[in-house]
């Protein structure tokens, strides 16, 4: 069942695949398990180890041909060493050397140590490996049996009990409520820090402070580049996107392409060259800076692989394990010209909203980190010391918002049940301009509010508008500059 389900999703084996290519034709996929059963057995040999001491330690159940071609395999991609020739080659793990990044400054004994997140002992591995030069790096192209090996549900990037620690983090007092209620009961936070982290990952220089002035006053920061308050403005929009289109039930915001195009397209306004790029899938090759991978080139194959990974993420029924996987496989595909990473990163966060979990704001993350970490998946397709990054990350995330969390009220089920009606109430009240009392907001009710329940539903509007300020209305779908025009205009 589960090979039947993973080929109704792969399409290109009949699509993507030219038809000269038979499926008979193509290369086996090779299970992640197996390669680590024999790196495993050769990590056991530190002075290294031949071929028929591996084939004995296996019991003879895997044929000698298949162990040479696994062994070129891991050799291939890095995690061992192959040293002789003929039958005397040996085969020995990759190892981590000891070496430190030190910076002296002149005449003084100072040394700076590189800021980098908690690793596992297949992290440090990884980062050993993909810290080689660059020009000692193979260079690799788009490799369709790292997406083919995956299979939603039954494959897990994070081990259950990884996710069942992350669930225990991120839980939220609205963990029962309507999909994004505790999303939105935490926007104006949410707006700013993931805003501004997200955008420091891509080199920019705005501070925390710079990105809430710019956020809740509309005030730039001095000095810095025009493109540099666009990115933190297309970052605003996209997350306003988000929140405010996901809504239990809805065919709207999702893991869906409408919607992942849609990211791109907040997220690249105004950032492309080419404007018919934003939120388009590519029609040209692109490259990876820094980075010996060749994503994918060919338009047509891209347009269905992209199809294919968001089909596959729906699928996944762990919101972390979801959110993870889109962090993966978008960035590496490169769907789009540019902002690729960009556009996981808020994908990242529509399980977790969904879900009413902590959101995951990237908050503290070392750029190099995270640099590292998205290598070792182009390269490599190792995705361990991206997994590390992605846990430390949500669990600094879950830090930030402890306050926040503690300070929220269990959600008032009638608010609940009107949130759109009061939404759409305050927002019409200002946007028309008109005075604050009890009358007007009567006749600005909308017709679904119960009889029964108007009078704590006009009695709930004053209450919002006694707490309504510039910061927060973006709640209610306003910008600032609109609720102080209507604040200057009626305030007494």
């Amino acid at each position: 069942m589960a090979q039947e389900k993973f080929a109704r999703h792969l399409k290109w084996r009949d699509t993507v695949i030219p038809a000269t290519k038979k499926i008979a034709d193509m290369p086996k996929v090779v299970s992640t398990v197996e390669l680590d059963r024999i790196a495993e057995l050769i990590a056991r040999h530190p002075e290294s180890i031949g071929i028929e001491g591996l084939f004995n330690e296996l019991g003879g159940h895997m044929p000698r041909r298949t162990l040479q071609r696994r062994l070129s395999t891991l050799a291939e991609r890095g995690r061992i060493f192959a040293e002789g020739e003929g039958r005397a080659i040996k085969y020995r793990i990759a190892t981590i050397t000891g070496t430190a990044e030190v910076a002296l400054a002149a005449f003084q004994g100072q040394a700076t140590r590189e800021v980098y997140v908690p690793l596992s002992v297949e992290g440090k591995t990884i980062k050993a490996m993909i810290r080689q030069p660059i020009h000692q790096r193979r260079p690799v192209g788009y490799s369709i049996d790292f997406l083919e090996m995956y299979r939603p549900n039954e494959t897990a990037y994070l081990p259950d009990t990884l996710r069942d620690q992350l669930h225990a983090l991120g839980r939220s007092p609205a963990e029962h409520a309507a999909a994004g209620t505790f999303a939105r009961d935490i926007m104006n936070r949410l707006l700013i820090d993931l805003s501004w982290a997200s955008s420091q990952l891509e080199g920019n220089t705005y501070t925390r402070l710079d990105t809430q002035r710019l956020i809740e006053f509309g005030e730039a920061a001095t000095g810095k580049d025009a493109l540099e308050t666009q990115m933190i403005l297309n970052h605003k929009s996209a997350i306003e996107y988000l929140v405010r289109g996901i809504d239990e039930g809805s065919d709207g915001v999702g893991i869906n392409t409408e919607t992942i195009l849609g990211l791109h397209a907040f997220l690249s306004d105004g950032l492309l060259q080419d404007p018919q790029a934003v939120g388009r899938v590519r029609t040209r090759a692109v490259d990876i800076g820094g980075s010996v991978y060749r994503p994918i080139a060919l338009p047509q194959k891209l347009e269905e692989l992209f199809g294919i990974v968001i089909d596959m993420a729906a699928e996944i029924d762990d919101p972390f394990e979801q959110a993870f996987f889109l962090m993966v496989h978008l960035p590496y595909l490169q769907p789009f010209l540019d902002i690729n990473k960009r556009v996981s990163r808020l994908a990242a966060n529509i399980p977790l909203i969904r879900h009413n979990l902590c959101p995951l704001s990237f908050i503290d993350v070392p750029q190099q980190a995270y640099v590292d970490g998205m290598i070792a998946v182009y390269e490599l397709n190792r995705i361990e010391l991206l997994r590390d990054v992605f846990v430390w990350a949500y669990e600094r995330s879950c830090q930030q918002y402890v306050a926040v969390r503690q300070q929220l009220v269990p959600p008032d089920t009638f608010r609940l049940r009107y949130r759109t009606e009061m939404s759409d109430t305050v927002r019409t009240i200002i946007q028309r301009a008109q005075p604050l009392s009890e009358g007007v907001i009567r006749s600005a009710v909308p017709a679904k509010v119960l009889d029964a329940d108007r009078d704590r539903f006009v009695a709930l509007i004053l209450e919002e508008f006694n707490a309504l300020h510039a910061g927060n209305a973006i709640r209610f779908g306003l910008r600032p500059l609109e609720f102080e025009a209507w604040r200057k205009k009626h305030q007494t």
